[in-house]
């Protein structure tokens, strides 16, 4: 199809990249009326423990990774959608400390809005980011849309069974390390509305684009075994999914999250994704948030895109210079500690440049 001026793909979509996914309470009310899953004596993990991914064990006693993700656009470059796309999906296999091994895309496209020609530079973005990762896309699925564009991907890996990473296995006395910054959704929103500088928009497409590769083999070599990836119920709502299945409570230092530039000046004017407002009201009841303004508040629940992992740790040195060593940031942010499961305690002021 013809375009006669240039389309704005954020402006088809109605919530930016992790931002569109239901809320956590919404997720929880829908999987109440389900109902448990089947048991199957091979499934590791499943979605009764709200894990990145799910986990079979396979006849040889290897452990198969399999997750799925797809969003709306997010920014208007259709090869940068595809490659934030891309890792947001494989950062699912990466969190439990697997290794992928193909992929499948899944697409919905309005064809009487958007040319075929974008769809094929969203692929080959995703396609990009797949060669990086060192796996190839197979195949997948399209559907027609009427106005909304989504890409994702169906991400499978193999992990070593004894060697899994898990949000379950988080105990009191362990330190919380996170290997990206966040605030990723704040721009992406910002950049959605107009009000995003470059110099932000290039920060977050750098963020969301790294793999989670390299930290997922540092936590691997560093006998990391609970931990989880932040994406779209931002940091603190994974970190509470993280100790809600581990059974404990958490401390975190403010001062010492990394957050991209000008991030709370953004939450400050309201630039700021539904989604990361129903994160920060589902937070509430389980959050003591010491000093912190609400601007503060919602910078920790902005729902990010490919975002880092959060990682419980009992030997965070070893972790901080595995990290190091393969190129990986690393930020401890506070402390598992006991009480009621999902209890966050946050201590300090955010500090942001």
């Amino acid at each position: 199809m013809a375009i006669t001026e240039p389309i704005r793909l954020t402006s088809l979509s109605h919530g930016a990249g992790c931002a569109c996914k239901l809320g956590p309470s919404q997720l929880g009310e829908v999987l109440e009326l389900l109902g448990p899953s089947v048991p199957n004596d091979r499934v590791v993990v499943s979605e009764a423990s709200g894990d990145d991914a799910a986990i079979y064990r396979l006849p040889d006693g290897t452990g198969l990774v399999l997750t799925l993700d797809f969003f709306t656009p997010l920014v208007d470059d259709p090869y940068d959608w595809g490659r934030i796309a891309a890792a947001n999906a494989l950062s699912d296999v990466y969190a439990m400390g697997g290794t992928p091994s193909l992929a499948l895309n899944v697409a919905g496209w309005p064809v009487d809005v958007l040319p075929l020609e974008m769809l094929a530079d969203v692929l080959r973005g995703g396609g990009s980011v797949a060669e990086a990762a060192g796996i190839a896309i197979v195949g997948g699925h399209t559907i027609t849309t009427e106005k909304e564009p989504l890409y994702g991907l169906v991400a499978a890996g193999l992990v070593d069974l004894d060697r899994t990473i898990v949000n379950s296995t988080a105990r009191p006395g362990m330190t919380l390390v996170l290997t990206k910054p966040i605030g990723s959704g704040m721009i992406t929103t910002a950049a959605k509305r107009g009000v995003a500088t470059e110099e932000q928009l290039a920060a977050a497409v750098a963020t969301m684009t790294m793999l989670n590769d390299a930290a997922g083999r540092a936590a691997v070599d560093a006998g990391v075994r609970a931990g989880t990836d932040v994406t779209g119920f931002g940091l603190l709502g994974h970190l509470r999914k993280l100790l809600e299945a581990s059974g404990c409570a958490a401390h975190i230092d403010a001062q010492a999250v990394p957050v991209l530039a000008g991030v709370l000046a953004l939450a400050q004017r309201d630039v700021v994704a539904g989604g990361t407002k129903r994160n920060h009201a589902w937070l509430h009841p389980t959050t003591d948030w010491g000093e912190l303004t609400t601007p503060e508040q919602i910078v920790l629940a902005d729902a990010q895109t490919s975002g880092g992992l959060l990682l419980a740790t009992t030997d965070p040195d070893r972790l901080t210079r595995r990290l190091g060593e393969l190129g990986v940031g690393a930020w401890p942010i506070g402390t598992v500690v006991e009480g009621t499961a999902g209890r966050v305690a946050v201590a300090g002021r955010l500090e942001t440049a």
